[in-house]
């Protein structure tokens, strides 16, 4: 008798609480109904480009890349920048005879194209020049240099970031 006294017991001290782990439908509706506290925001360009994780349009490759990959060109009077959001950024195309560039401070790229191997890229009055690396002009101006390794340099160091 105390065995199933003990059970009976046991079973309905088991059985009324998991009736309370479970809400009641006007429990439920509350929270459905409920103002949602959040605000949908797209961080994509209109390329589908995750901007927050540094990823832009590349016109010339037809895909999300990231913004300081390429070639690294430092201003022509600051040749020992280390803040790459000062630096231009060359990407080239398969059969490379497309650059496009990526300019500080411009969302827009621009793409140069060249006739011939050897000779330079251009657009309008932008010039891409193979020379000790690479020199992009604008006019008779000489406003990015670098060599034509990929990626960020570090100064004093032999390693890329």
């Amino acid at each position: 008798m105390k065995n199933i006294l003990s059970l009976l017991l046991f079973t309905l001290l088991f059985s009324s609480c998991k009736l309370t782990d479970n809400p009641s439908v006007e429990e439920v509706e509350e929270v459905a109904n409920a103002p949602k506290d959040t605000i949908a925001v797209s961080d994509k360009d209109e390329n589908g480009c995750l901007a927050s994780a540094g990823y832009v349009w590349s016109k010339v490759n037809k895909e999300c890349v990231k913004g300081f990959s390429g070639i690294q060109l430092n201003p022509a009077n600051l040749q020992t920048n280390e803040d790459e959001t000062k630096s231009a950024y060359v990407l080239f195309s398969e059969d490379v005879n497309q650059a496009e560039v990526f300019l500080p401070n411009d969302a827009n790229s621009i793409v140069l194209t060249r006739k011939s191997e050897g000779s330079p890229w251009i657009y309008q009055d932008w010039q891409l020049i193979p020379w000790k690396g690479y020199v992009l002009k604008k006019g008779e101006e000489i406003k990015f240099s670098g060599d034509a390794e990929i990626g960020h340099k570090v100064l004093g160091s032999d390693t890329e970031q």
